[in-house]
């Protein structure tokens, strides 16, 4: 069973290296009391790169992050730093379709004392994981669509090469959620099945593979109602899995439910390969000023300890990821120091020292 483990890091555009710094000296902790290793390999990357090399992804980057066991990777993108077509530069992009990361896994969650939007009942919360997929869909043609003087076209590209495996993985996780008490076993497949031929296929290939789980329910929706149901009854949802373009879009809303995208973090998972990251952009505007909401990076991080310990049945990877969480759990509903995009004043590393001084 191994015990150390290397990990790809991309340092990311405008406030990516100011919050990554924080969550690679937490991990380092963490691994020194857990008793394992973490071997943080730099891999540059993205638009600042591009900006000053003319390569927003080297080779050797594209390298390391397919020999790494995670890679870690932090805001990605500046608004004024395109391609010549005008295309964004999103190296993370580019990894999930080169290491077919299909199963792009958002966890919304809101607790007792968390802001959120939502006029919650007293000791209501909410826990559900969309499930997005990321390397085809609406998302297929990316950089490559047809525009012509008065028209322009983009291919939707739905495949049961990746859609099968994105399914199984969505019930295998409602399985395992149902297990830790966390959900009902429940996974809810989000589409256009009334308007587009191509969602009809999508959801008859969840059918089939929900006929194979007896044990846990599935159902349907359409994402314009589930749009809807997120902000009226989200308790309700337990694992949502859909398109990429609905997907982007639905886990945008998510991060909303959680009080903004300073407190979501994300994962882009394959066959063999896994990328954890904030779902929010660079900020370029407070870039350098120490004020970023570390958080969502953080919260990532916890995510690749669940799951490197997953993968490698390595349990004190999975407590620490559990421990992490808890942490900024506590951070957030305790209320005293957190960023402004949270309604406080602190900023990026007095953040990141309560996290850690609640770890210990």
């Amino acid at each position: 069973m191994p015990n150390s483990f290397d990990i790809a890091v991309f340092q990311g555009d405008g406030i990516g290296p100011e919050i990554m710094a924080p969550t690679l000296a937490i991990l380092s902790d963490l691994a020194v009391g857990g008793g394992y290793s973490l071997n943080f390999i730099d891999a540059p990357a993205g638009a600042a790169h591009y900006a000053q090399t003319g390569d927003s992804f080297p080779s050797a980057s594209m390298e390391a992050a397919r020999q790494a066991d995670a890679i870690l990777l932090s805001a990605m993108g500046l608004p004024d730093v395109r391609y010549p077509d005008g295309t964004e530069i999103s190296p993370q992009i580019d990894l999930r379709k080169a290491l077919t990361l299909f199963a792009g896994v958002r966890p919304v969650t809101v607790r007792p004392g968390q802001p959120t939007p939502l006029a919650l009942r007293g000791g209501q919360s909410i826990d559900f994981v969309l499930i997005r997929e990321s390397t085809e869909g609406l998302f297929y043609t990316q950089g490559r669509g047809e525009v012509e003087a008065d028209e322009a076209r983009e291919t939707l590209r739905i495949t049961r090469a990746i859609s099968e495996p994105l399914f199984r993985f969505a019930f295998e996780l409602a399985k395992s959620r149902k297990a830790a008490g966390r959900g009902p076993g429940k996974v809810t497949c989000v589409d256009k099945a009334n308007v587009f031929r191509a969602f009809a296929f999508f959801r008859e290939m969840f059918d089939a593979e929900a006929a194979k789980h007896p044990e846990l329910s599935a159902n349907h929706t359409y994402v314009d109602a589930t749009a809807l149901w997120m902000v009226e009854k989200p308790w309700e949802f337990d694992v949502m899995v859909t398109e990429n373009m609905f997907g982007d879009i639905l886990s945008d809303l998510g991060a909303g439910l959680m009080g903004g995208l300073g407190l979501a973090p994300s994962a882009d998972i394959g066959h063999d390969h896994a990328v954890f990251q904030p779902c929010h952009g660079s900020a370029p505007d407070i870039a350098g000023q120490g004020v970023a909401n570390p958080m969502a990076m953080i919260l990532s991080a916890a995510m690749m300890l669940d799951w490197l310990g997953q993968r490698h049945d390595f349990a004190p990877m999975q407590a620490d990821g559990d421990r992490l969480r808890a942490a900024v759990d506590a951070v957030v509903a305790e209320g005293a120091i957190l960023t402004r995009d949270l309604g406080g004043q602190a900023g990026t590393a007095e953040v990141a020292d309560a996290i850690r001084a609640d770890l210990k």
